[in-house]
């Protein structure tokens, strides 16, 4: 950090990556983030969290007036398409965001939507059981056929071949597996896969060299 920083952002756990800062770690360091610098945690996966160690930024809100978390619906919930999310904050960041926004930034479908899987409990739960039980066996799968796999706390698990990706990204490509390339993150060598179903997981197995 600079003299001249004004905002933190990091995102927990972290895209494209999957992985994570525990609980210990975050707090040491938004302890040490001067008190006139924003710090914004992106919890877009928080929902799919299941590592020892590791829950909310929000625990230290409390005493970190210059903390903000944002998440979304777009994940764990299903409703990427319908772009809703939200932010918590101190009154005073909340105000200022409040009078930069668009008036009509979510429109009432989505609102409406959002409502509904708040209440819908039980099928968060089951999504976010499935989507980490497959995540697991996937990560494990890849493994097993000698891929580097990082350990990743959200729908996605990243591959790192030691090598340009471009070339099984194609191949995959070619086959109907549609994988994300990380060259525009600088990661060149790797790969962002989607956790699917077992069938779909299966699928991508299958057309790997």
């Amino acid at each position: 950090m600079r003299a001249d920083t004004r905002l933190v952002y990091l995102a927990n756990p972290n895209n494209p990556t999957g992985t994570w800062f525990d609980d210990a770690r975050l707090a040491r360091f938004v302890a040490r983030v001067p008190a006139n610098v924003l710090i914004v945690v992106d919890e877009a996966y928080f929902e799919y969290v299941d590592a020892p160690g590791l829950t909310t930024a929000l625990r230290l809100a409390e005493n970190h007036p210059n903390l903000i978390v944002t998440r979304t619906f777009s994940k764990a919930y299903g409703l990427a398409g319908l772009r809703v999310g939200y932010l918590i904050g101190h009154p005073s960041v909340v105000a200022v965001v409040e009078r930069l926004r668009e008036s009509f930034n979510v429109n009432n479908v989505a609102l409406a939507a959002a409502e509904a899987a708040l209440a819908d409990t039980a099928h968060l739960a089951k999504a976010c059981t499935f989507n980490n039980s497959e995540r697991q066996w996937l990560g494990d799968a890849l493994s097993a056929r000698g891929y580097a796999v990082l350990p990743s706390q959200t729908n996605f698990v990243l591959v790192d071949l030691g090598r340009d990706a471009a070339d099984l990204e194609r191949h995959l490509f070619e086959r109907g597996a549609i994988v994300r390339p990380m060259g525009g993150y600088g990661l060149a060598h790797t790969l962002r896969i989607s956790v699917g179903s077992r069938a779909e997981n299966q699928r991508l197995l299958d057309a790997l060299p």
